[in-house]
């Protein structure tokens, strides 16, 4: 039989209540009492049961870590960090599954079901009302990789969206290509509409530039592959803006199935930079999105409102970058751009 508050009690002489307070952090307990306590604890192999606690505490230390994307491999690097970082800070995460929900109220309803004491939404795809409905059910939410706001309703962490699609329009434009293409995740998603209207903001400056747009219905290798087999069967572009590096890697490999070659006969460029865009038989040309620093800071953001639930929301945004590999053409010099 398992060893009991009850019997550490009895071996050291002391009320149970008293073992309760040695093993929660903050609570009055003298040092004397705390060592017999953890004297009698060590001979008995006994360890504290954390859901007992919370019920003395009132605090979990649970905290929901919400998506909907599990079948796009940047996100088993998010997750693993989140973990991680959750554990080392003496938090439990509790990974939601949100893929098909399409009510926010049933995602509280579960979540409440769990008494966590916060909530990550951990999601580029997700709408703001998701974040929102936890918020008014009066639980500590952040938003990581939500969309941004220069006034947002909860805590938002990530990068400006837009912005990437100014940069990968850019790129582009630096490498003379004449005929562009965005090819997107799902059309509903928040992200997709931020890139989608930042690469066409900064075309819409270079009018000699024949652009299009196409959406995938998932960001996955599968829909990426899918959308561009489809696209092969027309007219292409001279290069695409995939909105996500796993739909460029499905896109990399239905060029590479149709005979053409990548940059050769189209260039591509993607975005998040994950492990695998670099290796060397994809060699993506990317933009980099900083997601140890969003998670490190959606963390940080998260036990800051632990303590102060009243919090003012706040967006925290972070800086992108273009990683050069060989998926694009190289950049013409200024005098042949004219």
């Amino acid at each position: 039989m398992s060893v009991t508050l009850k019997d550490v009690a009895e071996r050291a002489g002391v009320s149970r209540s008293a073992v309760s307070r040695a093993f929660t952090p903050g609570a009055s307990v003298s040092d004397a009492t705390r060592r017999k306590v953890e004297k009698a604890a060590r001979e008995l192999s006994y360890h504290p049961n954390a859901l007992a606690s919370s019920l003395t505490t009132g605090r979990t230390k649970l905290i929901g870590l919400v998506s909907n994307n599990f079948h796009n491999p940047i996100f088993l690097e998010v997750f693993d960090l989140f973990t991680r970082g959750l554990q080392d800070r003496g938090l439990r995460p509790l990974l939601v599954n949100l893929t098909d929900e399409v009510e926010p109220e049933n995602s509280v309803r579960m979540l409440r079901q769990y008494s966590v004491d916060g909530v990550v939404v951990a999601s580029s795809t997700l709408p703001p009302g998701f974040s929102k409905a936890f918020r008014d059910a009066g639980v500590p939410v952040v938003h990581s990789f939500g969309r941004y706001s220069s006034t947002p309703e909860v805590h938002v962490v990530g990068i400006d969206n837009v912005e990437c699609g100014r940069m990968a329009a850019r790129t582009l434009v630096q490498r003379g290509y004449e005929k562009v293409a965005f090819l997107g995740g799902p059309e509903s998603a928040t992200s997709t509409q931020d890139r989608v209207k930042g690469f066409l903001a900064e075309l819409s400056e270079y009018p000699d530039i024949a652009t299009s747009c196409s959406f995938a219905d998932a960001y996955s290798f599968q829909a990426g592959r899918r959308e561009m087999l489809r696209l092969l069967q027309g007219e292409t572009a001279e290069a695409y803006f995939c909105g996500d590096d796993v739909l460029s890697i499905g896109v990399l490999s239905a060029i590479a199935d149709s005979g053409l070659s990548v940059p050769g006969d189209i260039g591509l460029i993607g975005l998040n930079d994950m492990e695998m865009a670099g290796w060397e038989n994809i060699n993506l040309t990317t933009i980099h999105q900083p997601i140890r620093h969003i998670v490190n800071s959606s963390i940080e953001l998260m036990i800051t409102m632990l303590g102060e639930h009243d919090r003012f929301p706040e967006a925290r945004i972070f800086p992108c970058s273009i990683i050069e590999r060989g998926t694009l053409r190289p950049i013409k010099p200024t005098a042949e751009m004219g």
